[in-house]
């Protein structure tokens, strides 16, 4: 893959990145010290892709403070929007407030290092759904299953990060992957094809053992597919290349020149409110 070949795909989008600036202190839940990892970085990164938008998820280290998020949004500019990490309570105007910063979703991480748990998040994804804002879901996808009901009835959208992160061996016949289809298949969820380096046991540059959901998420469901980079790669070594994984997903695509354009281009200008190509 090169820059040469992504030019045809003229607002492209990386849906999931990390920015972490050193002027903003770690929060006291902070699970691990984060790399200095500033907007001006990843701007080379994405113009190395040929990238034209972003979208900043908050990471779990800074907790409920935006701020660093927030800073990178305006520095990446019109083509940047955000995922941010707010308490429960957290008031009508604040998320006004937000959402003309470019806020587009709130992250629930229900793994290592999360402050916002289950018991919040059907009250959450109400009360954001009138911004046009999704749920950004981060789990174990083998807990999918008994999630499902609740899952299935939320109000708004909801995007389920990294391939679902099933954190052991599915089979595409599993209960837990078809949960997922059956969430997919309502028309209100998107699935990010990305980061297969954090449930792969066979590794790179195949990744042998994610790529058949991939290909399979890719060729049923091209209208709820996503891709992210989810640089810097905390805690991965060795470091991925931010080109191969691309590529990678590229190719769980083959053959669907128009899925790829779906998942680089028109389902991420939809969600994010990058307006239409």
């Amino acid at each position: 893959m090169t820059t040469t070949m992504l030019a045809a795909y003229e607002g492209a989008c990386d849906c999931h990145v990390h920015i972490y600036e050193d002027a903003w202190p770690l929060a006291p839940t902070a699970t691990f010290r984060p790399p200095h990892a500033p907007a001006s970085a990843y701007r080379a990164v994405q113009q190395a892709l040929g990238l034209a938008r972003v979208v900043v998820v908050q990471p779990t280290g800074y907790g409920f403070d935006n701020r660093c998020t927030l800073d990178a949004i305006e520095q990446l500019g019109a083509g940047a929007r955000g995922v941010a990490v707010v308490p429960p309570d957290t008031p009508q105007a604040e998320l006004e407030r937000l959402h003309q910063a470019g806020m587009r979703g709130v992250r629930f991480m229900m793994l290592s290092g999360g402050l916002l748990g289950w018991d919040s998040l059907e009250a959450m994804a109400a009360r954001i759904a009138a911004l046009g804002w999704h749920i950004d879901l981060q789990l174990d996808g083998r807990e999918l299953p008994q999630h499902e009901a609740m899952l299935a009835r939320l109000q708004g959208r909801c995007v389920i990060d990294h391939i679902g992160k099933f954190l052991g061996p599915v089979t595409l016949e599993s209960q837990a992957v078809q949960t997922l289809c059956r969430l997919l298949d309502g028309g209100s969820f998107w699935i990010k094809l990305a980061a297969p380096y954090e449930t792969s046991k066979s590794g790179p540059p195949g990744y042998a053992d994610v790529a058949p959901l991939a290909r399979f998420l890719a060729a049923r469901f091209p209208e709820r597919c996503l891709w992210a980079s989810n640089w810097p790669h905390p805690n991965v070594s060795p470091q991925p290349s931010d080109t191969a994984l691309l590529d990678w997903a590229l190719r769980c695509c083959e053959g669907s020149e128009a899925g790829r354009r779906r998942m680089l281009v028109a389902n991420p200008a939809e969600l994010y409110g990058f307006g239409a190509r």
